[in-house]
């Protein structure tokens, strides 16, 4: 019997370290975000249950444009903490406490903005975004500043894309965040085409 219960002991720990393990594997800050704001999105439905009108409804678009910025901007302070440490050049290293401060105000904002609108925003890194931050990472001296560099260009050039696609959106405040923050991302992609010389 109590080799029995061992053996059923062991199995269900087994059981529960594999649950825990894909788990672990399938979360994603951005995509549990995503999954709130979709269940707080009752435009589609045709009569509102009490649980969708217990709490104030939020437009996708918004939404995803919401966590995609607050993604981005977690993304962009991490890597400047990071360039602010690694880079070889001084200019980058400066490019990275642009990023740390102004990504730091925007996200502020941003998490304002969105309490305020109901949208859940993701509470850390997606899994993308902290592949390329750990990728980058393993890089040292003038191999980091070419890739930092490189990244921030053209991360900065959909940033800008996607910040005015979102000066269109029908939410007025997130319109004003966006056309508010974009003369800022204008001036780290400026800054980074003359770092890098490439445009």
């Amino acid at each position: 019997m109590k080799i029995l219960n061992e053996k059923l002991f062991l199995s269900g720990m087994l059981v529960l370290a594999m649950a825990c393990n894909s788990n672990a594997d399938r979360d994603d800050s951005v995509d549990s975000a995503n999954d709130m704001n979709d269940k707080k999105d009752t435009s589609g439905v045709l009569a509102p249950s009490a649980d969708t009108m217990a709490t104030m409804p939020v437009d996708k678009d918004v939404a995803d444009f919401a966590v995609e910025a607050a993604n981005g901007g977690m993304m962009e302070v991490e890597l400047g903490k990071i360039a602010q440490q690694k880079a070889g050049s001084q200019r980058v290293k400066d490019f990275g406490a642009m990023m740390v401060q102004d990504h730091s105000a925007a996200n502020d904002k941003l998490k304002s903005l969105a309490q305020a609108k109901n949208i859940t925003l993701p509470g850390t890194i997606g899994n993308d975004a902290q592949k390329d931050i750990d990728d980058l990472n393993k890089k040292t001296g003038m191999d980091f500043d070419k890739a930092y560099m490189n990244m921030m260009l053209s991360d900065h050039k959909k940033d800008i894309k996607s910040f005015q696609k979102a000066a269109d959106l029908k939410d007025m405040d997130v319109r004003n965040f966006a056309v508010e923050t974009l003369p800022t991302l204008q001036k780290h992609l400026d800054s980074a085409m003359a770092i890098t010389g490439k445009k």
